[in-house]
């Protein structure tokens, strides 16, 4: 089962907004075959896994086992159902790692193949393989997006200067940070971020594809001639004012009385939006840990800057470490919100 993990694992970026998953077909303790599902659209793990199996192995299919990280389709989305499949190939037995919440399925695939008579097991390193798609199942279990609040700073807690762009991070930061961009479906600003950065807020450095930009803009005051607005990615700016599609942007308007963060929520569940990654000013970040809209935490310091005037970092919430990483100058903090602690 871990193999499975680590064979999802190479989906990230492209498989969204379908979950992660890693297969692997064993035969008396050895893998004969191993497969994920690599692009949203084309074949599921299981198909990939079975598909990989060698001309001389093909015999051994009907008498091993299947791992698999996420409980096997049921129904017919952009593929046949993977129970279907295994069901064919006459596999006898199935370790499942979790159970798929995505309403089609959800016990589905694990109640087919049990009728077929084969052996399933569910719940091996089930924590492991919900963890790896905690933006799937929040998103169908909590009809919302995973939310990564992400901001630089220098080592005296400085996040930016007022009126111009404060480059923080090393080059090799920076590579990392278009690689969490190619993992998320959007990414969030505020308009005073657009207006002092300039920012593309698109994946230019690392191979995958770029998140849907959201732009905060409530009384819709910036110059679309701006960097972020360019036809590059699409483009969603909320705003008080208006709803609709212009050129290649879309307008959400915003409704009173409403928080801010649940009209967002609701938008991107309607949408299909599994993520949000937020790249944001020093107000739009202390509005999300204010009002709790967070689940996840990556701080940037780079250690060797100072600043002595510029506008303060928030101050670090209570956060669950998940783990610190050291890249040349630069330090960054993974950190979990509380509420997610088991």
């Amino acid at each position: 089962m871990q193999r499975c993990l680590e064979l999802a694992l190479k989906g990230a970026g492209w498989v969204a907004p379908n979950p992660l998953v890693g297969a692997v077909l064993v035969y008396h303790n050895r893998i004969i075959g191993e497969g994920w599902h690599e692009r949203y659209g084309q074949a599921h793990a299981e198909v990939n896994c079975i598909t990989s199996v060698k001309p001389e192995d093909q015999h051994l299919i009907g008498s091993s086992t299947l791992y698999v990280s996420l409980e096997p389709c049921a129904h017919f989305g952009k593929t046949p159902p993977c129970s279907r499949l295994i069901i064919d190939k006459k596999i006898p037995r199935v370790v499942i790692g979790c159970r798929d919440p995505f309403p089609a399925v959800d016990g589905k695939g694990i109640e087919q193949l049990e009728q077929a008579g084969i052996t399933v097991v569910v719940g091996v390193l089930e924590e492991a393989c919900r963890q790896i798609n905690r933006r799937f199942f929040t998103f169908h279990q909590q009809q919302r997006p995973w939310v990564i609040i992400k901001w630089a700073q220098t080592a005296n807690g400085i996040l930016g200067l007022t009126n111009e762009r404060l480059h923080i991070t090393n080059a090799i930061t920076n590579r990392l940070v278009h690689r969490w961009r190619s993992e998320e479906a959007a990414i969030l600003v505020g308009s005073g971020t657009v207006r002092t950065d300039n920012p593309q807020l698109t994946n230019r450095l690392w191979n995958g594809p770029s998140p849907v930009r959201m732009v905060i803009d409530r009384s819709l005051q910036l110059p679309v001639s701006g960097t972020v607005f360019r036809e590059d990615a699409r483009t969603i700016v909320f705003n008080t004012i208006k709803t609709g599609e212009e050129n290649h942007l879309q307008y959400q308007q915003l409704q009173p009385g409403i928080p801010i963060f649940t009209q967002i929520n609701t938008y991107c569940y309607a949408n299909g939006i599994q993520s949000i990654l937020v790249e944001g000013g020093a107000q739009l970040l202390q509005h999300c840990l204010d009002a709790g809209w967070w689940d996840e935490l990556r701080v940037i310091t780079n250690q060797s800057m100072i600043k002595e005037l510029g506008v303060k970092a928030p101050e670090l919430p209570s956060v669950l470490v998940l783990d610190n990483q050291q890249l040349e100058t630069d330090h960054i903090l993974f950190g979990l919100n509380p509420k997610h602690e088991n």
